[in-house]
């Protein structure tokens, strides 16, 4: 997998984890009590440790992007 694969595909997670913390069922389980309310502090310590991983492989796809437009 090449940098931009590897960001494009922790990007569609990202966008999936979100769909889902923010979907009525998610927000419901939680407000019910029927799953353990540290479920939600976990998910949105997922996204935050995907952003910070997209964050780590997007500096290596802009150098490899600035190197490709110096040539």
């Amino acid at each position: 997998m090449s940098p931009i694969e590897i960001l494009q595909a922790f990007n569609s997670c990202y966008q999936k984890i979100q769909t889902i913390a923010q979907n009525e069922n998610w927000l419901l389980l939680i407000a019910d009590k029927k799953i353990d309310p540290e479920a939600a502090t976990h998910l949105g310590d997922v996204l935050h440790y995907l952003t910070e991983a997209m964050g780590c492989v997007e500096e290596i796809v802009e150098v490899k992007f600035n190197q490709e437009t110096e040539r």
